[in-house]
């Protein structure tokens, strides 16, 4: 199968995309968080191909992208305000909701749960091409399960090539990080997964939030979870990847007292003087996390390279966005952190 790239602008773009989901096929789809894999999420077998591609677990549960708030009820029942409340807030934007599923949601979608996810992108083209399909998309970030997430067009095209014939261009993701999820089946909403809008602002609509323990640290393999990225090993290129905290000045003496010929340092672009003749790779700017988070998985992709034995990263603190990429950061290492404070 010959894989064809259409920027997203070409008059035939959004057309040739719905056209491909109508018809039970796969179209790589960009987001502001990160690409997706989309397919008809209605559709169980189409469904199936996204798992099939991605080679994902069964049980990880895909999220449904929508074209506006006033699609939730076609798709969910027993919504509470919250979700119209979070909508008008955040929609379009990189928020998802978990809410109880409508029969006409497969358990292939849902990953066998009575729950759904939810979202609207922010981004236009994704939109219309939800609306061009007249069906909900199920587009889970468009890398090899548990790789580092796909940014641009090329990223999807390096993984899904000859896989599918269609991906369509809308150049680099704003965000870079895939969405914030908070499950509102319970009686207090909980985030699942943090991402492009923050705890603090979603307290701020919610009046109220938990944090699931999925968020700070590793999951066990057999627990059943709501959402995509709680689980399982996620964002990690195949090389160990190991987070020291602590200031510059310690993290740098640290890593260079185990630096071994092979290894690569994963930092803030302050820091590049730091780690000269150490192979370092800057990711953004630590006084400007936005550009962490829209820098995040390039890096780590560039970093997926079995020339290289371990990867040492720098992660920043604080909440926010800056919250999601300790996320993934800690998910890409599986929770292995040390402090170069204590480690004189």
């Amino acid at each position: 199968m010959e894989t064809l790239i259409l920027p997203g602008e070409h008059p035939d773009a959004v057309r040739t995309a719905a056209d491909i989901i109508k018809n039970g096929g796969l179209v790589g789809i960009p987001t502001e968080t990160v690409y997706g894999l989309g397919a008809n999420g209605l559709d169980e077998q189409a469904v199936a191909k996204i798992f099939e591609a991605k080679g994902r677990p069964q049980d990880n549960p895909l999220i449904l992208h929508i074209s506006g708030p006033e699609q939730i009820e076609q798709f969910c029942h027993h919504i509470p305000q919250k979700a119209y409340d979070l909508a008008e807030a955040f929609w379009p934007g990189p928020l998802t909701m978990v809410l109880p599923a409508k029969e006409c949601v497969p358990k292939r979608t849902t990953g066998g749960l009575s729950t759904v996810a939810v979202r609207c992108p922010d981004h236009h083209i994704a939109r219309a091409i939800i609306r061009a399909s007249g069906v909900p998309i199920a587009a889970p970030s468009a890398n090899l399960s548990g790789k580092p997430s796909t940014t641009t067009a090329q990223h999807v095209y390096h993984d899904h090539a000859g896989k599918i014939p269609l991906i369509i261009d809308g150049g680099a993701c704003r965000v870079g990080v895939e969405s914030t999820i908070v499950d509102l089946t319970e009686e207090r909403p909980r985030l699942l997964r943090p991402g492009g809008i923050g705890p603090e602002e979603l307290l701020a609509v919610l009046g109220d939030l938990v944090v699931d323990k999925a968020v700070t640290a590793q999951v066990d393999k057999d627990e059943v979870v709501k959402a995509p990225g709680m689980k399982y090993r996620h964002y990690a290129p195949q090389e160990p990847v190991v987070i020291v905290a602590g200031s510059r000045e310690k993290a740098a003496a640290y890593i260079r007292r185990h630096f071994q010929p092979g290894d690569r340092v994963l930092c803030f672009r302050e820091e590049l003087p730091l780690y000269e003749g150490c192979g370092p790779l800057s990711y953004g700017e630590e006084a400007d996390v936005n550009t962490l988070s829209a820098g995040l998985f390039a890096a780590l992709r560039e970093l997926d390279d079995p020339k290289i034995h371990q990867v040492y990263a720098r992660c920043p603190v604080g909440g926010g966005v800056a919250y999601a990429v300790q996320n993934r950061l800690k998910k890409a290492a599986a929770f292995h952190i040390v402090d170069a404070e204590e480690e004189e």
